[in-house]
């Protein structure tokens, strides 16, 4: 089997949608992807967002090892080399990046915040559930599309083209 497709999630505060992509498409990638997320800013000592964790294991999915981490993590040269990066909140989306070593790919699927979503603990939780259905919803679009390692031009089209699709 190849090496897998290395794909960072990117956000504000690593705490949400991009834990919630990282842990999705390590559930659904079937070994193909690897993923990892970061934050541009995250606060200090910023844990995952409990009601993140909480959809995810409800779902069946494994959240050993998550944790919220700056993206510098990812722009050092020790770190693993990034296919594709995907933005995953419009915040982050508007910031200059760091240089990633190998010239990654590069997406913005924008999703709304849920941890900012109001009413009951319920109505909170059900934002998260949300969330995830729309993340899974493009991930599995994203895994069973026809690439190899090597298709950055073609990863990088498809995988903006999944932006338009919920």
């Amino acid at each position: 089997m190849a090496d897998p497709i290395n794909v960072l999630f990117l956000c504000t505060h690593n705490s949400a949608r991009s834990i919630l992509a990282e842990a999705m498409l390590n559930h659904v990638g079937q070994g193909r992807y690897k993923a990892y997320s970061a934050g541009s800013s995250p606060r200090e000592n910023q844990q995952p967002n409990p009601l993140a964790l909480e959809v995810l294991r409800h779902a069946g999915v494994s959240t050993e090892g998550l944790r919220s981490k700056s993206w510098d993590e990812f722009g050092k040269p020790d770190a693993p080399h990034m296919a594709l990066v995907i933005t995953v909140c419009d915040n982050a989306a508007g910031e200059v990046c760091p240089f990633w070593p190998g010239h990654p790919a590069t997406a913005h699927w924008g999703y709304p915040d849920p941890s900012e979503a109001p009413g009951t603990a319920e109505q909170k939780l059900e934002a998260f559930r949300q969330t995830l259905h729309a993340i899974r919803r493009r991930l599995e679009l994203l895994v069973n599309l026809p690439v190899t390692g090597a298709d950055k031009l073609l990863l990088q089209s498809q995988s903006r083209d999944l932006a338009s699709r919920s």
